[in-house]
């Protein structure tokens, strides 16, 4: 009994060696990029790892005015909401019919959707932008949130199928023998059971729309309808990098999807080992 005890707790403690360790490693380069954006450029090169000799606040000032961040991140909040909400909604009920509702075609569109997470972005890039050019998408944010509403379906369907399937059936057919129609089903009972998937497919789905990059930098070309990251890149010229002022730029950037990681963490970790499990 004492060999078993000695066993787990030596088991235990070199588990939580190592997720001390892949925290530091994940967190590190978070602190040291805080500390470089409140030091100067000559100190940047002088003594790079250590802690600032006079913190520098002005660079958060210069970040935010000179790369325009305020109007930036009132784009980059616009166009990730509308397709967080979108993607959400749409994903949400096209899970429900493909894993609830009986039709023939159910397998075949899930396929279907399963091959969208295999098509990447730079396949699409140049039709995407002759059809914007051409109807007048280009240089609009509508332009970003059709497309970014697009790559985030396929995975949305993928989790949200599964938490469906693992609802109970009785469920659904007890509603339906007191009257409740489909749409009230999915309503009243699938979207409040399936808080915990929305959760982490939204989360997935804002982090992946918040941080892109390529599309914002094709579709956009004017300078008050630029998202953050594309915002983020003026301060990379060609012949010389203003190395503070771009960490400042960039503290600003993640400061949003930490706070939100934050608040719904428990969420997310509820929700990934929900779905983890069927059965």
């Amino acid at each position: 009994m004492n060999r078993s005890k000695k066993k787990f707790s030596f088991s235990m403690t070199l588990i939580y060696l190592f997720l001390i360790v892949l925290a530091f490693i994940y967190i590190a380069p978070l602190v040291w990029m805080l500390f470089v954006s409140l030091k100067d450029n000559a100190e940047i090169f002088t003594s790079p790892f250590a802690l600032p000799q006079r913190i520098q606040w002005e660079n958060y000032t210069f970040a935010w005015t000179a790369g325009y961040l305020g109007k930036a991140t009132l784009n980059s909040t616009i166009v990730c909401a509308t397709a967080l909400i979108l993607s959400l909604l749409v994903g949400s009920m096209a899970a429900f019919a493909i894993a609830r509702m009986r039709w023939k075609y159910s397998k075949l569109v899930m396929t279907y959707f399963l091959i969208g997470m295999m098509v990447p972005v730079h396949c699409v890039l140049i039709p995407l932008f002759k059809t914007f050019s051409g109807i007048g998408l280009y240089n609009n944010l509508v332009g970003l949130i059709i497309p970014y509403v697009t790559f985030s379906l396929p995975i949305t369907i993928f989790i949200m199928v599964g938490f469906f399937e693992n609802m109970p059936r009785e469920l659904f057919e007890a509603a339906c023998m007191d009257g409740c129609s489909i749409y009230k089903c999915f309503s009243t009972i699938a979207v409040p059971l399936s808080k915990t998937g929305l959760f982490v497919t939204g989360l997935m789905s804002f982090v992946a729309n918040w941080n892109e990059l390529l599309l914002a930098m094709v579709f956009i070309s004017d300078d008050t309808k630029k998202t953050l990251p594309v915002s983020l890149s003026k301060f990379v010229g060609p012949y010389n990098t203003n190395y503070v002022q771009m960490f400042a730029a960039i503290i600003i950037a993640i400061i949003p999807t930490i706070i939100v990681y934050c608040c719904f963490s428990n969420q997310i970790v509820e929700g990934l080992t929900t779905g983890a499990v069927k059965g």
